[in-house]
């Protein structure tokens, strides 16, 4: 079996979940995803701010019953995609947030990683219906169907999952 990276891993869960279109503003901590995003050929519409990468993915969602997913960086990136994160929260919109984090080693030690937040997943789970962290590559696919199930049982809404910088290049 070929080895697979985190970034990969999540991108394999995507796509049998049925999505073909991701909206996304690359950076340097979600690289790795973007790079699996191009490996599988998923159509990747971009933006020049991290809110309209949200609303797309929200207008998307709306406009198609889809879920609409979409990608940006940790810290300042995410915080500026929170107004469409809670628009889809108040919309009942199935919007899922692919983010990163920094790198496994500097989480939880407030050492000032580039777009550290002092605990971002807590901040994420204020705004979304459900958020997670996927700390190894092996748990992606499961997290990812997690999010997919949480986003659409019940009263949809969005979900955010986060992966340490370094995992999403690890590989398994």
């Amino acid at each position: 079996m070929p080895l697979s990276s985190g970034g990969e891993a999540i991108v394999g869960g995507l796509v049998a979940h049925g999505v073909d279109t991701v909206f996304g503003l690359p950076g340097a901590q979600i690289y790795g995803l973007f790079d699996a995003f191009q490996q599988a050929q998923l159509k990747v519409i971009g933006a020049r701010h991290e809110q309209a990468c949200g609303y797309m993915a929200f207008g998307y969602a709306r406009a198609t019953g889809k879920p609409g997913v979409f990608s940006v960086v940790p810290g300042p990136g995410v915080l500026n995609a929170s107004a469409a994160l809670l628009t889809a929260f108040g919309a009942n919109e199935p919007v899922l947030c692919l983010t990163g984090q920094v790198p496994s080693a500097f989480l939880g030690k407030g050492r000032g990683h580039l777009h550290e937040m002092p605990d971002q997943l807590a901040t994420l789970r204020t705004f979304v219906k459900w958020a997670d962290r996927i700390e190894y590559p092996a748990n992606a696919p499961a997290l990812v169907a997690r999010a997919f199930q949480e986003m659409l049982s019940g009263r949809r809404g969005p979900v955010s999952l986060e992966m340490p910088w370094d995992v999403f290049t690890q590989k398994v």
